[in-house]
């Protein structure tokens, strides 16, 4: 294919790679629509660059792919340690590093190319993300070429460019389909109108190429129609040969093909003429995926099921240890016993990769063929895929799949395998926000007659933990004990670290010494290399010292967390430090930054019950203090999952929130009966939460009279004294906690009252400013400050005009540094303006910004 309309896009790619020469390694995303190009141009490019070392890998998307197929891929070609790592099994992070180290050295440059990402694996986009993060220093470019037609918002791939795009490394390319002139220049020689053929391809290269090569003399419909009418003028023997090679992939080994097909030579010179593929060393290749998905097609379903029985047959005599490809041909021959060793032997080395997507889709595919399999061999893989589902936070399916291995079991009369299913489903159940500890009982009396041992130790774990999440210490405090006393002579330090969190909790609850044990509880885990139960320990960190507004501390372990989560790519847990992160910027008064992370959180976790919960309750929490539209639907949404969970701790946050958005609305008696639902089951709260239901009480009116201990800054305000309230809340760094004190109290005067509005309005918390101004008029004061421009309240999305500014320059894909470069801010200020664009426009990150942006046409031009 000529090259035509992609000088620009050479030149960036010099650019880049120059950078990367220089030890700024460069990561480049090039996108365009399918048959635009992209492998055209990088082909190319290599031809620019011929002393740089390259390297290519690339996604297929004809079967759920083996993971890490790329790197793999990479393996073969470079050798050395990478090849010995991937030939002995080593985990991802190893070989993750292994291909770090390889291709990282700063005195040479590194092309590897990742094609077809859009295809990529779950482990794969992780490998794209560790390699993202650490090309500074290295004389490495990356180039990642996806198809970004057609990708949903949910698409993996979304969030993960998303990620990269936030790399100060990573730049972009995008590939638009050619001008009318540039197909009429493709097109010179032949009798093709230049006019009706930009029309029908839309400019796409490889439609225009194949509908010229046909040699058609009328346009066809589609690019399959342009690729079938070359394909028909094959002779039978080079057609079967096309035919068997479409069913196997975009690459074939040769020597596959002739196991399966003999390919005589004759068929195979004609095949490599007719342009629709190429050889390629060991390989056939096809030239587009277009084409193979043509070929493939126009096949009869009955040939194609012979075929994939012969080329699993092949693969076998072979030596194929691809489990992932080996499955997918016994499923498309309808081999179920092939099925039955494949599938799951590749979900198991999916899982091991952490590719979980990839895990879950295998198990599904062995279990649709486990038919006349044994109810223990069904009850193993519905637990697998349980575990694979709730990684994926698909908590339905895994609660059906682990459902049905409890049937199983019991089926069989194990009753070990039963009280683990039953302890797996009970913390399923939680995350469905059906919080009944039914489960977790009946695991732990399946388990006690059978004796002691880890299943048991796990047993009383769970249990405890669903105990201390309901703010049952007492309860939960002896089974944790006995946790632990089972764990430590079992050296099962995963269950040590559970229970040690768990009583870390217990004493918190309580108003006691907590640090200390929790702190334990993440060393064991560390030392263990129990990510899950590190995850854990950072997060409560977080949590329990935010709860008791100690933010330093909070701060200072959510950044560790996050280090932590990102570094052994533990998604769920690095989304709920994140979560409790944003909820101390809520309470301090940093609510873009909460919003922009809330927002990312929402964009990731899609519809998990309990990771949504506590995200969408904090994002009505600052929608209703900002007074923008938008905060019931989020604000329902929280109230529907807490009330379904039975535990005060989600109950009393989200019923509290509600009673203040009410009170900010003027609907005095909705926040009273808000708070009143929250004083319901505020009894086991701690003094925190007790503080602020009773505040909110005293708030609304309600005749109810609260009871227990009471956090100062509460106490202060319930006595009277809403001056040194303030002044509580104000050393805490509490600064709207501080002003509702003053705003609400009766006693408060016009210099209290001044001081509320000065710093409601400095915070952009609108509603209670106005009930503010109204008690100060109503004390006859005239000469008030004038709330926020009228500028920003008439634009759409409540932007300031430097907010618009930095939009523009956002847009054009400018760094935090060279926006304060053109505004003449600092970088720390242009971080905070972006961080407030992405609250404002609901936007995850940048890239996503500007898309938005440019939907709701707020861009602005920007010199």
């Amino acid at each position: 294919m000529r090259l035509l309309e992609r000088e620009s896009s050479l030149a960036s790619l010099g650019e880049y790679a120059a950078e990367a020469a220089r030890g700024e390694g460069r990561l480049v995303l090039v996108a365009g629509e399918a048959g635009v190009g992209k492998s055209a141009l990088v082909e190319h490019f290599q031809q620019d660059l011929p002393a740089a070392r390259w390297s290519w890998g690339a996604c297929d998307g004809l079967f759920t792919p083996r993971p890490l197929g790329p790197l793999f891929d990479l393996a073969e070609q470079l050798g050395g340690p990478l090849l010995e790592l991937c030939r002995a099994g080593a985990g991802r992070e190893e070989l993750f590093r292994g291909l770090l180290r390889e291709v990282g050295d700063p005195a040479r440059l590194d092309v590897v190319v990742v094609e077809d990402v859009h295809w990529a694996d779950e482990a794969t986009l992780d490998l794209l993300r560790f390699l993202g993060r650490r090309l500074r220093g290295s004389a490495l470019l990356l180039l990642a070429t996806y198809r970004d037609d057609g990708l949903s918002a949910a698409d993996p791939l979304r969030v993960t460019l998303g990620d990269l795009a936030s790399q100060r490394s990573t730049r972009r390319i995008g590939l638009a389909p050619l001008s009318t002139r540039a197909v009429r220049e493709l097109a010179g020689g032949s009798d093709a109108d230049a006019g009706a053929l930009h029309r029908l391809t839309g400019g796409n290269p490889f439609y225009v190429t194949e509908v010229l090569q046909a040699g058609m003399h009328e346009v066809p419909g589609s690019a399959r129609d342009a690729v079938l009418a070359r394909a028909a003028r094959l002779s039978g023997a080079a057609r079967q040969v096309l035919d068997v090679a479409a069913l196997m992939g975009t690459r074939v080994e040769w020597r596959l093909l002739e196991a399966v097909t003999s390919c005589p030579a004759p068929a195979v010179d004609e095949l490599l003429a007719c342009g629709l593929v190429t050889g390629d060393g060991e390989w056939l290749r096809f030239r587009h995926e277009i084409a193979r998905l043509a070929v493939e097609g126009a096949l009869p379903a009955r040939r194609g099921r012979a075929t994939h029985g012969l080329v699993l047959a092949a693969l076998a005599a072979l030596g194929c240890d691809d489990d992932a490809r080996m499955a997918f041909h016994a499923e498309a021959a309808g081999d179920a016993a092939a099925v039955l060793r494949h599938a799951p032997a590749a979900a198991r080395r999916a899982a091991w990769l952490a590719s979980h997507r990839e895990a879950a889709a295998q198990y599904r595919r062995a279990l649709r063929f486990a038919v006349a399999a044994d109810a223990a061999t069904v009850a193993e893989l519905c637990e697998e895929l349980a575990d694979e589902a709730a990684l994926l936070d698909q908590w339905q399916d895994a609660a059906e799949a682990c459902e049905r291995a409890l049937t199983q079991w019991r089926q069989v009369g194990e009753r070990l395998r039963e009280g683990t299913a039953l302890r797996r489903l009970s913390r399923i159940k939680w995350n469905l926000c059906r919080g009944e500890v039914a489960d977790a009982e009946a695991a732990v009396a399946v388990l006690e007659p059978l004796g002691p041992g880890i299943e048991l130790a796990w047993a009383y774990a769970t249990l405890a933990n669903h105990r201390i999440l309901r703010y049952e210490h007492d309860l939960a405090e002896p089974l944790a004990l006995r946790a632990q006393e089972l764990a430590e002579p079992l050296g099962a330090t995963d269950v040590l670290s559970d229970a040690l969190n768990t009583r870390a909790g217990c004493a918190w609850i309580r108003g006691g010494a907590w640090e200390e044990q929790m702190e334990r509880a993440l060393e064991v885990a560390l030392a263990g290399r129990h990510q899950d139960q590190a995850g854990r320990a950072y997060t409560n960190l977080v949590a329990m010292h935010g709860g008791r507004r100690g933010f330093a501390e909070a701060e200072r372990w959510a950044a560790e967390g996050i280090a932590y989560c990102d570094e052994h790519d533990l998604p769920t847990y690095g989304t709920c430090v994140r979560g409790e992160l944003a909820s101390v910027m809520e309470r301090t008064g940093r609510w873009q930054e909460s919003l922009a992370i809330s927002a990312a959180i929402l964009a990731t976790v899609g519809r998990s019950p309990s990771n949504r919960m506590c995200t969408v309750r904090r994002i009505g929490s600052v929608l209703a203090r900002r007074g923008e539209s938008g905060l019931w639907q989020h604000l329902d949404e929280a109230a529907e999952l807490a009330d379904r969970t039975g535990e005060p701790q989600q109950i009393v946050p989200v019923r509290l929130t509600r009673a203040e958005a009410s009170w900010l609305e003027g609907r005095t008696g909705q926040a009273r009966r808000e708070a009143e639902l929250a004083h319901d089951v505020a009894a086991v709260s701690d003094a925190w939460d007790r503080g602020a239901v009773a505040v909110w009480l005293l708030r609304t009116g309600s005749p109810r009279t609260p009871h227990g201990t009471f956090a100062e800054p509460y106490r202060l305000e319930l006595d009277g004294d809403p001056a040194g309230a303030a002044r509580a809340w104000n050393e805490l760094g509490c600064r709207y906690d501080a002003a509702l004190a003053l705003a609400g109290a009766s006693a408060s005067g016009e210099p209290e009252l001044r001081e509320a509005l000065r710093v409601l309005t400095d915070l952009g918390a609108l509603p209670a400013a106005r009930i503010v101004r109204r008690r100060l008029r109503g004390l006859g004061v005239r000469s008030l400050p004038a709330g926020p421009r009228a500028a920003t309240r008439e634009h759409p999305s409540g932007l300031t005009r430097r907010e618009r500014e930095v939009l523009a320059l956002l847009c054009a894909q400018h760094t935090n540094a060279e926006i304060a470069a053109k505004l003449f801010i600092s970088v720390k200020t242009a971080g905070h303006h972006v961080s407030a664009i992405l609250a404002k426009l609901g936007a995850p990150s940048r890239a996503a910004a500007a898309e938005r942006a440019a939907g709701l046409g707020l861009t602005e031009p920007t010199a």
